[in-house]
């Protein structure tokens, strides 16, 4: 697996409101993978989760994860990044979860009422498939 810097297409590919899981290694080794939504920017991925999410947990305790992102017209295509989470920042003000759900949806993020927190992951090596399969 390559690793960065990504070459134009793989980033132009994950910009997009693509499908994607993330996946990430409970305390007791076994691996745990769940859709997500998430933001490619400067390089790094941010992901945001309602802060009673066991998935935090996983996360601060093992910050070791794998996104994949699939395009959604032909999920052959798609990206993945193994990297780590590097940053935590509560997110307050919904300010990242509004981001986010305006990329997939047009609209803010529709519950109001439960803390969220975001994550920011660097990547430490990718790959891709499909029609990005022999870039970088």
């Amino acid at each position: 697996m390559p690793r960065p810097p990504l070459p134009a297409p793989v980033e132009e590919m994950l910009v997009q409101p693509n499908f994607a899981t993330i996946s990430s290694v409970r305390p007791d080794g076994h691996p745990v993978s769940v859709p997500t939504w998430y933001l490619f920017e400067n390089g790094r991925i941010l992901v945001n989760m309602d802060s009673g999410r066991k998935r935090i947990e996983y996360l601060r305790n093992d910050p070791r994860v794998s996104l994949s992102a699939m395009d959604p017209q032909d999920w052959i295509t798609h990206v993945s990044i193994q990297g780590r989470v590097v940053d935590w920042v509560e997110d307050a003000d919904l300010a990242d979860i509004d981001r986010i759900a305006r990329h997939y949806t047009g609209q803010p993020y529709g519950v109001r009422g439960r803390p969220r927190v975001s994550a920011w992951i660097d990547i430490d090596r990718w790959h891709a498939w499909g029609r990005l399969k022999n870039v970088g």
